[in-house]
């Protein structure tokens, strides 16, 4: 028996275009027993290869998506019995191979002595070009680290570790970011010097600089009856883990407003090539919601987080993921009716007494956003992904 394990170093989070690093072990254990019928010389176990790759898998609810390119691969379709003892990454998988990185093999015939361990390195990049990891209610993308493994004589096993993708459109060309950089002379013996980890320190900049407070939006929020509000909203775009942080003004209105909800919303649509009817609406997922009485409120706020677990917006052949900021405004009816009862107590003081019934009415208004990927590092923290696995073979 010898235990595998596959470990990332830097966590289950990556940005396209980062490349991943992965620390896989193989470990013999011990002394195998007698009845293990191992058949090999002595102690020592042999294992014939090993062979890592990533895939990303997409899965779709056949009764809302259509994929052109035909009926999505069973299970069984991709695990026939002549692929036993090949290397065929997406082996039980279930949906459709979107992403195939080429295969790298890391050793071929390795020996282990007992209580031996064997580690390797492995290192590839995440295409920027890659859909982003997205949990929906009609399309799912999910990546995963394939290992895979066999010793003589036994079918091929495979280790899965997944791993989540955000995705920051605007960097395939890293280049058009180092334009202010000095040009140093070069010199052809020595390998050129590269920053540990480009991608990310660029992208770390183009998220702060699309994400940074500007000038202040101001909406006027009207019904036909006339003025309900005014809403301040500092900015459009922010990151995952940012709060949404807006200002109500009512004293400037003439219909009163008795309550206001603000909702966190994503919009799910299926391109029209790939929809399973025509007329078939957009996915509407609430994630956060925001309540508040403000009759004779004169001015109030609302602070929204957004989820680091959340996806980011973004757009594939398929699906398209939007978000936005679901209004609703419950206001009088009849504003110019009073129907509550006011008592003078003293020469600063008064008291307030409700009516038992009102007549509203409800307005809603929904407002877009845009919501980038957040800093990897920071996303890890939160993520219930395991950064590692492990099986026996």
């Amino acid at each position: 028996m010898v235990e595998v394990s596959g470990h990332l170093l830097r966590g289950p989070v990556f940005l396209a275009g980062e490349t991943l690093q992965c620390e896989i072990n193989f470990h013999h254990p011990g002394l195998l027993s007698a009845e293990s019928g191992d058949g090999n010389s002595g102690n020592k176990i042999r294992l014939a290869w090993a062979s890592v790759q990533i895939i990303c898998q997409c899965t779709v609810s056949e009764s809302r998506v259509i994929l052109p390119r035909g009926p999505l691969p069973s299970t069984v379709d991709v695990s026939t019995t002549g692929c036993d003892t090949s290397f065929v990454p997406n082996k039980g998988e279930r949906g459709l191979t979107v992403l195939s990185t080429k295969p790298k093999i890391l050793f071929c015939d390795l020996s282990l002595q007992p209580r031996q361990t064997k580690t390797f390195r492995y290192e590839d990049c995440i295409p920027t070009d890659s859909p982003p990891s997205y949990r929906g209610q009609a399309v799912k993308y999910s990546y995963k680290i394939i290992i895979g493994t066999q010793r003589f004589q036994q079918p091929t096993k495979l280790l899965r570790i997944p791993f989540r993708v955000l995705v920051l459109y605007g960097l395939n060309d890293l280049s058009v970011y180092n334009e202010g950089e000095e040009v140093a002379p070069s010199n052809p013996f020595l390998r050129p010097k590269q920053k540990e980890n480009a991608v990310l320190d660029i992208a770390t900049q183009v998220m702060a600089t699309v994400t940074a407070r500007k000038s202040p939006h101001s909406y006027n929020i009207t019904n036909s009856h006339g003025r309900v509000a005014k809403l301040l909203l500092f900015k459009q775009a922010f990151k995952l883990g940012d709060d949404i942080v807006g200002v109500f003004e009512f004293k400037e209105g003439n219909v009163p407003c008795v309550q206001y909800s603000v909702t966190l919303q994503s919009e799910e649509q299926i391109s029209e090539e790939c929809r399973h009817k025509l007329g078939q609406g957009s996915a509407i997922t609430s994630f956060v919601k925001h309540q508040e009485m403000c009759l004779h409120v004169d001015e109030t706020h609302m602070a929204i987080p957004i989820p680091l677990t959340a996806s980011p917006g973004f757009i594939t052949d398929i699906v398209c993921l939007r978000w936005r900021l679901h209004f609703e405004f419950v206001t009088l009816s009849d504003p110019g009716k009073k129907s509550d009862v006011v008592n003078k107590i003293g020469d600063d003081f008064t008291s307030w007494r409700g009516p038992a019934n009102i007549n509203v009415e409800t307005m809603v208004w929904d407002l877009p956003i845009k919501i980038f990927p957040a800093n990897p590092l920071h996303v890890s923290g939160v993520t219930l992904i395991k950064s590692g696995a492990s099986m026996k073979v």
